[in-house]
């Protein structure tokens, strides 16, 4: 049979119409034809926002929060100027509410229990902090250990605030406030001619300068110290809960790094001497030496077994220690420095102003302080005249639950976390238990929002612990808690029997400024004189 080898398919030839198509191509090839860049980026921004909405309300739940999220960012904005008045109405929403700011899902539990309950579920959650903090700290800090690690660390610590360590270090902290209200009378005096100026920045300067000894000692100079304290404000912008992600050059988080890494530096190079020092046989003067004649007793009965030698059972330390290099020693007391400094600035400014608004409250801190003394106002501090004076300490504690220094703790959700039977904060969640409303609960402290240091002696408040989060509670409530109280104690009494001072009241004096820790809006306006 032959072939036809002239045939050829019609679509072809060159002068048959070109009508032909299939229907799907046809359809595709219109679609894609209609597609330019500009509407690319259109419909996946579209995309994206409706993923990030989707997204927010299915973490949401059944909890309260916005019924929708500005796309991206959500609160940022609003978020960089926090205004008490937004948290309180918050926490009032629920006992369970949230928000999402970029890509963090945030839920805040605010009732006691909630908060309570966060607090106390380490399977479930840790302590975090801003995502910069990693790189401001340093990714190996002990403040990032969880679990075992972060007990077994925590313990080497402990012994560092013992009521015999804190007797050591009163007379560096006695020394610097001998300096400090001396030179706020040279700033009420003669620098501004009895004039009132805020005092909350030096109140930052004053405590940073007490830290600083109670850590480092002599190790470091005066120079130095007033340095970090110039510097410390930086850091503590840079670590605010709602900042931007990212480190770029001349941003807040810029310039905290730069100031975290001169005061890393700094501590390293007090490690180092104080190494020196506790070999040569010194005397224990502050935190850091304390901790490294610890590792030095744990390294010297460690050699003595290696070697064979009988060690009486006396000789062996309360705490194994590893000896720490100078850098780790430095994070570690960093980190101490990062726990106190905001707060007690933050308290000494409030127990400053509350005390001139108040002078028949600081008349009897002053009587009693004069009383423990026999009269003589030019005692030295001593653990035994702290705990013989419990209306100070009244004082104290009832500043600290008037005005809490710290008004919530940041943790993240490690796994799925049932926070009630109702809701599971979902993982890598940013879970903030509350510390404001638990001691603000008018069914446990009467008049709530009225200054009264009577309810910690003559009122049931000291019965209240489960509502008492100012120092948190579970297995990383606050190590330095009975540290930071004492030292209060002993700043206001001192105060008391040596100063005078008046607060010029403003119409912003009792509302509340947020900046990490609170302070009053108008950096607490004084004047200080001598007292005869």
């Amino acid at each position: 049979m032959a072939t036809n080898a002239s045939f050829a398919s019609p679509v072809a030839d060159a002068d048959y119409p070109a009508s032909f198509d299939n229907g799907a191509d046809g359809f595709l090839a219109q679609m894609y034809s209609g597609i330019n860049g500009y509407s690319l980026v259109i419909t996946t921004f579209l995309l994206l926002v409706a993923y990030d909405q989707f997204k927010y309300i299915w973490n949401k739940g059944s909890i309260i929060g916005p019924t929708w999220k500005m796309p991206f960012i959500g609160p940022f904005l609003s978020s960089v100027n926090p205004k008490m008045d937004e948290y309180k109405a918050k926490w009032a929403s629920g006992e369970l509410s949230c928000v999402s700011v970029f890509h963090k899902f945030v839920v805040i539990a605010s009732s006691r229990d909630m908060a309570r309950k966060v607090f106390n579920s380490p399977a479930f959650v840790k302590p975090c902090l801003v995502d910069v903090a990693q790189k401001i700290l340093r990714p190996t800090n002990w403040v990032f250990l969880d679990g075992r690690a972060h007990v077994d660390y925590r313990k080497g610590l402990n012994g560092l605030f013992t009521r015999q360590a804190l007797e050591t270090y009163l007379p560096g902290q006695e020394e610097v406030y001998e300096k400090y209200f001396a030179r706020f009378l040279d700033i009420s005096q003669n620098e501004n001619n009895g004039k009132p100026v805020p005092y909350m920045p030096i109140f930052r300067e004053l405590m940073c300068a007490v830290s600083c000894r109670t850590f480092v000692g002599h190790y470091m100079s005066d120079a130095a110290v007033k340095k970090v304290a110039d510097d410390y404000y930086k850091i503590t912008a840079a670590l605010e809960l709602v900042n931007f992600p990212i480190i770029f050059p001349f941003t807040r988080t810029w310039y905290g790094k730069k100031a975290a890494d001169m005061v890393l530096n700094e501590f390293s190079i007090c490690a180092a001497k104080s190494k020196a020092r506790m070999k040569a046989g010194g005397d224990i003067t502050c935190i850091m030496d304390g901790w490294i004649k610890s590792m030095l007793d744990s390294e010297k009965y460690t050699q003595k077994l290696a070697k064979g030698t009988t060690v009486d059972g006396s000789e062996k330390p309360a705490m194994l220690l590893r000896t720490f290099s100078d850098f780790e020693i430095a994070q570690t007391v960093f980190t101490f420095l990062f726990a106190s400094q905001d707060a007690t600035s933050s308290a000494s400014t409030w127990l400053f102003q509350l005390m001139a608004d108040r002078p028949e409250i600081l008349d009897r801190i002053r009587e009693e302080n004069l009383a423990v003394r026999n009269g003589d106002k030019f005692q030295k501090f001593s653990m035994d005249i702290l705990e013989k004076m419990p209306y100070t300490r009244a004082v104290v504690k009832e500043t600290l639950r008037y005005r809490p220094p710290v008004i919530m703790v940041p943790y993240v959700a490690k796994c799925s976390f049932p926070v009630t039977d109702s809701y599971t904060a979902p993982k890598g969640s940013m879970v903030i238990p509350s510390i404001w409303p638990a001691l603000h609960d008018p069914e446990v402290y009467s008049r709530p929002n009225h200054f009264d240091p009577e309810r910690w002696i003559s009122g049931d408040a000291e019965k209240a612990a489960k509502n008492w989060l100012v120092f948190g509670t579970g297995p990383h409530y606050c190590i330095g808690q009975t540290y930071a109280q004492t030292n209060l104690m002993a700043m206001i009494g001192k105060a008391s029997m040596h100063l005078d001072w008046k607060h010029h009241i403003t119409p912003l004096s009792e509302d509340i400024k947020v900046f990490a820790t609170i302070f009053p809006m108008d950096d607490c306006p004084l004047v200080f004189s001598q007292r005869d």
